[in-house]
């Protein structure tokens, strides 16, 4: 058994999601206490729960204290098995967040896995669905993963109502990866989004800001924001967008902004053109979403992986904390040197421990 303080460092949901998914691909027992002990409302959200149950319903374990509020649970798994699972916290809770807890521990299973996952798929203090697919999925393959992803239906605050439908192959082991040449800022493109009864006029004012906001910075770019009205694939009101810029090297990063009550749509189209640029600035070759989803999968691979980045977040020090508990990976992050970096440029490495699908 192991044990995992829930409050350390970013103290968060982040530590169940890499504690829950190591422990099941792993086999080893752990239990974690003082679940979100710093937040508003300690402890398990139904989102959080959801995806415990998840796991534990991968790898056919037993997961005890599992009820929302609860401060402390324990994961006892077995062995992971392919199939067909649904996970739905009834709640605009994050299918994003859903899918990084389970989708690792798909990988060790013993065929293919269909996950069947609802919720927010737009959602607040979550990646939305479409970076999940246009980001972190082309990313995440480099290690070697394979998982396509439907959106059935788009789910916003507070109903949820979204679906997505994860259809994921098991690995022998995982590749490092090696992402350290940033390359040039090649194509910027976008979705501006309107669903349910709200105007259309709001995507296109998004739309318009970011890509002006962007135009100061990057002059010589063709940038396409598609603005969009959901009608039919949308359960409930949101708007929102998100922008992605790609580089000649393969690096994917991301802007994104939901719009709320009483937020004028221009001052969300500026919020997610300013993260796109604060992403693009640092040279680095991934975003500072993807930096702390990446850490898993650089653990569990088999030999040393490198990737740059902008400045180590908080949810990234907190994975690699955790990962290191639980495996044997052992991690560096060292500031970037060379003629490109900037001072807000680093490079984190791990030694993985090339974990093995016993089912191949």
């Amino acid at each position: 058994m192991v044990e995992m303080d829930g409050s350390i460092m970013e103290g968060g949901g982040q530590i169940l999601r890499v504690s829950a998914a190591l422990s099941c691909i792993n086999g080893a027992s752990i239990r974690i206490n003082k679940i979100r002990a710093g937040r508003g409302t300690p402890g398990l959200r139904p989102q959080h729960l959801s995806g415990l149950e998840l796991v534990r319903d991968i790898c056919c374990g037993n997961l005890e204290g599992g009820s929302v509020g609860s401060t402390e649970v324990t994961l006892t798994p077995g062995k992971i098995k392919a199939g067909n699972h649904t996970a739905d916290p009834q709640t605009a809770g994050s299918v994003g967040l859903l899918l990084q807890v389970s989708l690792p521990c798909a990988l060790y299973a013993d065929g293919p896995s269909e996950l069947c996952l609802k919720g927010g798929t737009n959602a607040d203090m979550a990646p939305q669905i479409d970076y999940t697919i246009k980001v972190f999925k082309p990313i995440v393959e480099k290690f070697g993963v394979h998982f396509n992803c439907d959106l059935r239906m788009r789910g916003y605050y507070p109903k949820g109502g979204g679906e997505v439908v994860a259809k994921i192959s098991p690995v022998s082991e995982l590749s490092p990866v090696n992402m350290t040449e940033r390359g040039t800022i090649s194509k910027i493109y976008g979705r501006s989004f309107v669903a349910g009864v709200l105007p259309y006029k709001l995507a296109k004012d998004m739309a318009t800001t970011a890509t002006r906001v962007i135009r100061r910075e990057i002059k010589d770019l063709y940038i396409n924001i598609q603005t969009l009205q959901e009608k039919d694939m949308a359960c409930g009101s949101g708007n929102g967008i998100i922008i992605i810029a790609e580089s000649s090297t393969g690096c994917i990063f991301a802007g994104s902004a939901l719009g709320k009550k009483g937020v004028y749509p221009d001052k969300v189209g500026f919020e997610a053109a300013e993260m796109l640029l604060r992403n693009i600035r640092h040279n680095g070759c991934v975003d500072e979403f993807l930096q702390d989803q990446l850490i898993l999968f650089m653990a569990l691979a088999n030999g040393i992986s490198r990737i740059r980045t902008g400045p180590v977040t908080l949810h990234t020090k907190t994975a690699i904390h955790v990962a290191e508990q639980l495996t044997q990976a052992k991690f560096t992050v060292t500031k970037a040197d060379d003629e490109n970096a900037s001072n807000d440029t680093y490079i984190i490495e791990c030694q993985g421990v090339g974990v093995t699908n016993p089912h191949f």
